[in-house]
């Protein structure tokens, strides 16, 4: 009997996002898996998200019970294994014979049938033991334990323990391991009511008024978030969108995938915005997100590249959301975890402050620029700004709280003190302290 639809499904995304570099994302919601059950789509999103967050776990597990060093293994026979020590460890309804069951027909459909009596033994062996998740409920576990415990590397453990503190740390890394909650945007006074009438739970925002958490139900199905009344958006990156204001001119450096321009856009309703992508198939995908988007005046998008803006006129508002490494989205995108590198942040720093020197080019005397990272690292946020700012003495950095402060005047954010979004003069939130995305912000104005 083959493998089931939903299994033979993440088989193939997790192929695809070890040896394309592609996102696992972007595959679950792609056209090629649209034809899925609704119980097969959510169980093809549970088994890649989690070997994708558990996989060093998973692979101390193999290692372990193999004949054979991991580094020997085919991809296509590794992959079957973490699939089944997965639902081994983390889902009690598939029983361990199914699971095992299922991985051997994955290796056999992968043409690699002569290693299934390799499969089925190893899984067998591991099937009847407790397996090596550790709790981390020490009080003071150490970098390592948390990397044991709870599958991250541990270089980025150490930095963040540096940065943070242990505990704040551990905090990080178990709500990386978690699904987060699904957040929208409200962009119409009636979306809620409509979203009630069509069996969709909502909970309040953790901060903003405009925010709702999905308590029950899929908004995606519905009429309202069909018709672009509702967008689908982490709390934090609405945040960020919120901090650009103004009546004139908007420019938004690194638009892509659209979701802050069309907040900017929202909130700015007479401004003239432009919005700058690299890549001409997001770009393009962009323009039709903004078509889609009933009530939005237009925006105009240009493919460029942000450290070369092909632009002569300045902007009194800007938004300078660069490229990064996304450290503060593991729970979304786990598999950066595995990718990136300490020395990809030197990179992405002289990447960042390209773009920011750029960008700094094109403001207005008077105008404000967001700098804007969904990272946690310092050589991306922090670092970034003040070397901009110390070469260009007509910027100075304003303090974020004084602006949070303005939006809870206006009745945008809710009852959360600003400080509790704030660190020095940099927006900072935190997955784990807060529940959302990890994003940094900086708010430069031209004197």
């Amino acid at each position: 009997m083959p493998a089931s639809p939903a299994r033979t499904a993440a088989f193939d995304i997790l192929l695809r996002v070890e040896r394309e570099a592609s996102y696992a994302s972007d595959l679950l919601h792609s056209q090629t898996y649209e034809t899925l059950s609704t119980p097969d789509q959510a169980l093809t999103t549970e088994l890649v998200m989690g070997v994708l967050r558990w996989r060093s776990s998973l692979d101390d597990e193999i290692a372990l019970a193999s004949s054979q060093p991991l580094g020997k293994l085919d991809l296509e026979i590794l992959t079957a294994l973490r699939l089944a020590i997965y639902q081994f460890r983390h889902l009690d309804r598939i029983p361990p014979r199914a699971a095992i069951h299922e991985s051997v027909e994955l290796v056999k459909r992968a043409r690699k049938r002569s290693a299934a009596p390799f499969v089925n033994a190893v899984l067998r062996k591991l099937s009847t033991g407790p397996g090596r998740f550790l709790s981390a409920s020490s009080k003071s576990p150490s970098p390592l334990d948390l990397a044991s415990s709870l599958a991250h590397p541990r270089w980025l453990i150490e930095r963040w323990s540096s940065e943070y503190g242990l505990d704040i740390a551990n905090q990080i890394c178990r709500h990386d391991q978690s699904p987060p909650v699904t957040t929208i945007r409200l962009r119409t006074p009636s979306a809620e009511s409509e979203l009630a009438a069509e069996a969709i739970s909502l909970l309040p925002g953790a901060f903003l008024t405009s925010a709702r958490r999905i308590h029950s139900g899929d908004v995606t199905k519905t009429k309202t978030f069909r018709q672009g009344r509702v967008v689908i958006q982490d709390e934090a990156s609405q945040l960020v969108a919120a901090l650009v204001s103004s009546n004139s001119g908007i420019l938004d450096c690194c638009a892509a995938p659209g979701g802050k321009t069309l907040a900017i856009a929202d909130e700015n309703p007479r401004a003239r915005i432009t919005a700058v992508e690299l890549h001409p198939h997001r770009a393009r995908r962009m323009k039709e997100l903004f078509a889609m988007a009933h009530g939005t005046p237009p925006i105009g998008v240009l493919v460029a590249d942000a450290r070369q803006l092909p632009l002569a006129g300045q902007f009194a508002g800007i938004l300078a959301d660069v490229p990064c490494s996304g450290t503060g989205t593991l729970a979304r995108n786990p598999e950066i975890k595995w990718r990136l590198k300490a020395e990809d942040l030197i990179e992405l720093h002289d990447r960042q402050l390209a773009i920011l020197r750029a960008a700094m080019a094109h403001l207005t005397r008077e105008g404000r620029l967001i700098y804007s990272t969904c990272s946690l690292e310092k050589e991306e946020n922090d670092d970034v700004v003040e070397q901009a700012l110390a070469e260009e003495h007509a910027f100075h950095l304003l303090d974020c709280r004084a602006v949070l402060e303005d939006l809870k005047a206006q009745g945008k954010l809710s009852h959360l003190e600003p400080s509790q979004l704030t660190r020095g003069r940099y927006l900072r939130t935190i997955p784990g302290i807060q529940p959302c995305d990890g994003f940094f912000a900086a708010i430069l104005e031209h004197r």
